[in-house]
């Protein structure tokens, strides 16, 4: 099927809507994150690391729901299968860098992924960086998500430990792209 996105037209095979999350999505978008998150990230962690990381990486956060820059894709029967987006702050610390965003909480649901969705949210997110001044994209990529990124044009930095709490660190992925 065919959507249309601003101006251009994305080829997708199952349709589905794009918007701008809210607080209360707060429930679906963690439902989509525990869908996606233990499934697609089972093969690459082990059951110990994931265990660990799991019940704090599959929670919507707020402050990313109220940003303006976090998207979810619903299919046509309403059921959310995507979520996604940038933020200017770097993940963990807060910090911003002039022209430099970075992608955030990305999930599809592992029955909807390979449709199209997660490139769909992607591009979204460039379109609205762009016209906010940010010309590069920073993201801590999951070790299975590395092949995604990968294909949109990521380039992989360096292999990094990521603290999701003092005890909890997670095995991941520093990459960077040109938007």
């Amino acid at each position: 099927m065919i959507i249309p996105f601003e101006s251009s037209w994305y080829a997708m095979t199952s349709p589905v809507s794009l918007r701008k999350a809210s607080l209360g999505d707060a429930s679906a978008v963690t439902q989509v994150l525990e869908a996606s998150y233990p499934e697609l990230m089972a093969a690459a962690y082990g059951n110990g690391e994931l265990a660990a990381a799991l019940p704090m990486m599959t929670r919507a956060q707020p402050s990313l729901l109220e940003s303006g820059t976090y998207y979810v894709a619903e299919a046509a029967d309403g059921l959310m299968v995507g979520c996604g987006g940038w933020t200017r702050e770097r993940p963990g610390s807060g910090e911003v860098q002039s022209g430099l965003g970075h992608l955030r909480h990305f999930g599809v649901r592992p029955e909807w992924t390979r449709r199209g969705i997660g490139s769909l949210i992607y591009r979204r997110c460039v379109a609205d960086a762009k016209a906010a001044g940010v010309g590069r994209f920073e993201c801590f990529s999951s070790l299975n998500g590395e092949a995604f990124y990968s294909a949109l044009g990521f380039t992989s930095i360096e292999h990094i430990d990521l603290a999701m709490s003092e005890e909890v660190i997670l095995r991941s992925v520093r990459m960077i792209a040109d938007i």
